[in-house]
């Protein structure tokens, strides 16, 4: 088996998001489907044989291009698709090469069945990250295809605005997740963002940005911790309450951003600290099982 965290540029339409559940399931089982009105996208987690996958996958990601036109979406997280990255994950046995070889199908059957520009990333993809092809939107993407910068892996050369392209990976296990800051001003979230990830000095594995959340008037430090064992989640979140404190802010709730594996939690809860929205129904292990028995 293999799972798949699709990521779709849809957070706030609820017929809409029920027909993209409905799509990914013809062929394998989706254990969580986490939505966010503010990013405006929807994290769907699928598990299955690496064919069958494959299979939900494209139905997944055709329902998205026929339901989302980027043209007419906003959101605060950054994106370039309507099926904006599609990772696949060795999950529950540590085999990326099998990953690497459904990533790489995945991505030419995008392509060819839907027409659409694909890229690869993190295994498959010369180690470039999402961020790489994010960077300046939809708009710049284009333009650095144009001038030869960068050539799609699959599919054609021209991007359709509706639709954008799709990012295609295989990467091991990683941790979305948000942190809430009790003020309005955005710079505080994006001076924590910058010391807490890697690319800053900060921690090993750890991306971060700060957004601004409409919703509620407050800021947001967006993670993902890519070394999940180098830089523990409960450690993370320890970094960023201690650079909020001096600043004189608090941390108001936290997000996790689909499951995670059973070790984050138990790591947690050994060092005996609290991270919100971490507990026993957001574990992955406990997921599958619950969901394809023992």
């Amino acid at each position: 088996m293999l799972e798949a965290v699709p990521n779709v540029s849809e957070g706030c339409d609820d017929a809409i998001l029920a027909t993209l559940e409905r799509a990914f399931a013809r062929n394998a089982s989706v254990l969580d489907v986490h939505t966010d009105p503010d990013h405006n996208r929807a994290v769907f987690t699928l598990v299955g044989e690496p064919a069958s996958l494959a299979d939900a996958l494209l139905a997944g990601i055709a329902a998205a291009v026929a339901l989302v036109d980027l043209r007419t979406h906003s959101g605060v997280h950054p994106r370039v698709g309507a099926a904006d990255v599609v990772p696949l994950v060795p999950f529950p046995h540590d085999d990326m090469e099998l990953a690497k070889a459904t990533a790489r199908t995945v991505a030419d059957r995008i392509g060819e069945e839907l027409g659409l520009p694909v890229f690869l990333y993190g295994e498959i993809g010369s180690g470039h990250r999402p961020a790489h092809f994010r960077r300046g939107g939809l708009d710049e993407l284009a333009r650095r295809i144009e001038i030869g910068e960068l050539t799609p892996d699959a599919g054609p050369r021209r991007i359709d605005p509706r639709s954008g392209v799709v990012l295609v990976g295989a990467r091991r296990p990683l941790i979305a997740y948000n942190l809430d800051l009790e003020t309005d001003d955005v710079d505080v979230a994006r001076e924590i963002a910058a010391v807490v990830r890697e690319s800053g000095g900060g921690m090993p594995g750890v991306q971060a940005i700060g957004l601004y959340l409409p919703s509620s008037g407050r800021v947001q430090v967006s993670m993902n911790i890519v070394d999940i064992e180098r830089a523990p989640l409960h450690e993370v979140v320890e970094r960023v309450r201690a650079e909020a404190t001096a600043r004189g802010v608090a941390v108001s709730g936290g997000e996790l951003v689909g499951l995670v594996l059973e070790s984050v939690l138990i790591a947690a809860q050994a060092a005996g600290v609290t991270v919100p929205d971490l507990d026993e129904s957001r574990v992955l292990e406990r997921a599958l099982r619950s969901r394809l028995g023992p």
